[in-house]
């Protein structure tokens, strides 16, 4: 039996759980919620891959992505960070929700799973 490995735990959750050889991280959202969604994805996929190496993965074994956008009429401007970013030949999984998030400044909320 594996055991479980939380990274940056809190009291309501933590922001990785590694079991079994798969990394499941919480939702990332940006830092600096002035930026535009573009800016903001990039700052969520910047948080992906340093939780991503320090469980020993990175964005070439993302295996899921579930991205939540408050305004879908944005959505290109998530796809324009998200296409520079993504593993050439990698691409997860993804799926994209518009949903009402937990600060009415953030634009953009991204959950992964990764292979570790």
């Amino acid at each position: 039996m594996s055991n479980i490995k939380r990274i940056n735990v809190g009291k309501r959750l933590s922001d990785v759980a590694v079991y079994n050889g798969v990394a499941y991280l919480a939702g990332q959202v940006p830092d600096d919620t002035t930026q535009d969604i573009t800016g903001q994805t990039r700052q969520v996929l910047a948080t992906i891959d340093q939780l991503l190496a320090e469980v020993g993965s990175d964005k070439s074994r993302i295996l899921m992505a579930q991205v939540f956008v408050a305004n879908i009429a944005e959505f290109a401007g998530m796809n324009a960070a998200w296409d520079a970013w993504v593993a050439e030949g990698n691409a997860p999984a993804r799926a994209t929700i518009e949903a009402r998030l937990a600060n009415p400044n953030i634009k953009v909320e991204i959950v992964v799973t990764a292979a570790v």
